[in-house]
């Protein structure tokens, strides 16, 4: 497993970060992990709200829409990356 350590300034050890890859297999081997993910995941009702508010905005204005590859293509273009 090629987990990564996260260090505060003092080069103390404050997590880890493990590849999604890695993440996914643990979760199909060990059931709870999953479920454990699963809970720890708490939206503001709120949040829901705007999510809601911008999926309805998509869903009834696809033309005002761009997709991931052209809004990348004109940001490389725009600063010559």
């Amino acid at each position: 497993m090629s987990l990564q350590y996260i260090k505060d300034a003092q080069g103390n050890n404050t997590g880890v970060f493990i590849p999604i890859d890695e993440w996914q297999l643990l979760t199909e081997k060990y059931i709870g992990l999953q479920q454990i993910e699963l809970e720890g995941i708490d939206i503001p009702d709120w949040h829901k709200q705007i999510l809601d508010e911008r999926l309805k905005d998509y869903y009834q204005n696809p033309e005002n829409n761009a997709d991931f590859n052209s809004t990348l293509n004109e940001i490389k273009a725009k600063y010559v990356l």
